[in-house]
């Protein structure tokens, strides 16, 4: 039992979510930090297929670890990728606008904010049960 509590699959998802938000905030983040570099090109990360892509996964067969030793198979991987954003350049070839940038930043924020609460209140009922035993 303590396995399927372990690979809670909503806890796995909430954790891919949150990994693409953070990488999303950092590109975020190298974009504002480059809105003055000629030549500099706006990246965004797209995290939703690959979380759309975990959610849709068919179960598969589980790796066997007869060891304790052994290296765990993980349960999804992040490949999330930074995509060029694309936009109207500037006369110096910079396409990095200020306001898209601080609109996502926020938006990344609420949503990384949600994702987390909704994680903690999941652990929280989690541990809730465990202690009524």
């Amino acid at each position: 039992m303590s396995g399927t509590i372990i690979n809670d699959s909503s806890l796995n998802i909430s954790k891919l979510a949150l990994d693409g938000l953070a990488r999303r905030q950092e590109a975020i983040s190298n974009n504002v930090a480059n809105a003055d570099t000629p030549g500099y090109q706006s990246t965004t990360v797209n995290f939703e297929s690959v979380i759309k892509a975990a959610l849709n996964k068919t179960p598969s067969i589980r790796m066997q670890t007869s060891n304790v030793k052994h290296i765990q198979p993980s349960e999804s991987s992040s490949g999330f990728a930074a995509v060029s954003r694309g936009g109207t350049a500037r006369a110096d070839g910079n396409n990095v606008d200020i306001d898209v940038e601080l609109m996502d930043m926020t938006e990344v924020g609420v949503k990384y904010q949600a994702i987390s609460q909704v994680a903690s209140k999941k652990l929280a009922l989690l541990k809730a049960i465990a202690s009524a035993r």
